[in-house]
């Protein structure tokens, strides 16, 4: 990270939009944005006037729009969604609570974006104000659709996302016989048997994520005015920025694109 990082500083500065993603995801993106700021860089924020972490900063502009619901409405289903992540059970009783879940984070997501693309006057001001690049976590899509509403590369800034869709966008493989899917707890020594189930378990995550992100495709679809697949949104990334590290992932091959920058969540700790 240190060495991209001041690559960047030998360039000339210059104005970075920012579609982020609340809660841990934005505390590890904002270590990023300071320094990109104290090289010189002009970055502006959008996010919902409804958030949970991104908060104003002399760092850098903030646009905030309006969305229909309340912070108490955002904390609670975001403290369920996370409890949920360190519950025990079989596999049946996991995937029903990731899918209740998944389903109420997705409301939000979907929600803030439509607002945000119907705000005519913020969109204006982001066609009008010439930007160089958009930085984004691509785990919500709007900064996606933006980006290519605007015609802007795009960096992606991610730990991951579910089912192994930055796999499929960027092609990277992802073997059953090797790589062990969510909820299994499978190590990547396996039985036959263990192999199979494994192969088995991508069944019901394809349905989750058809489910979580096919509404940002009808969104995308509909603001873009031509058809647009999730996998089309993910793929026209400029870089993956991967929040990940092979001392505690899966080694897997990566494209020529792909920078692992595992350890930045840690700069302070």
């Amino acid at each position: 990270v240190l060495l991209l990082l001041s690559l960047l500083g030998l360039a000339a500065a210059g104005k970075l939009l920012v579609v982020p993603v609340d809660g841990s995801h934005w505390l590890s993106m904002r270590e990023v944005l300071d320094i990109l700021r104290q090289r010189g860089h002009e970055v502006v924020v959008l996010a919902p006037e409804v958030t949970l972490h991104i908060k104003p900063s002399k760092d850098f502009v903030m646009k905030r729009y309006p969305v229909p619901y309340t912070q108490e409405d955002l904390k609670k289903q975001f403290q369920a969604f996370f409890h949920f992540s360190f519950e025990q059970g079989s596999f049946l009783e996991r995937f029903v609570k990731a899918y209740q879940g998944i389903k109420r984070i997705t409301y939000f997501g979907v929600t803030s974006c439509g607002h945000l693309l119907q705000n005519k006057e913020l969109i204006r001001y982001l066609e009008e104000s010439k930007f160089d690049a958009i930085f984004t976590d691509p785990v919500l899509l709007c900064g996606a659709i933006l980006a290519k509403h605007l015609s802007l590369p795009s960096v992606y800034f991610l730990r991951g996302i579910p089912c192994g869709l930055d796999f499929d966008a960027t092609q990277c493989p992802k073997p059953p016989s090797y790589v062990p899917r969510g909820f299994t707890q499978f190590t990547d020594h396996m039985t036959f048997f263990q192999r199979v189930k494994n192969l088995l378990h991508d069944i019901p995550s394809v349905f989750l994520c058809d489910f979580a992100f096919e509404p940002y495709s009808k969104l995308a679809s509909e603001f873009l005015q031509q058809d647009m697949s999730v996998l089309d949104l993910l793929r026209q990334a400029s870089v993956w920025l991967m929040r990940s590290d092979f001392v505690l992932e899966y080694p897997r091959p990566l494209m020529p694109n792909i920078i692992p920058i595992g350890g930045v969540n840690c700069a302070h700790k």
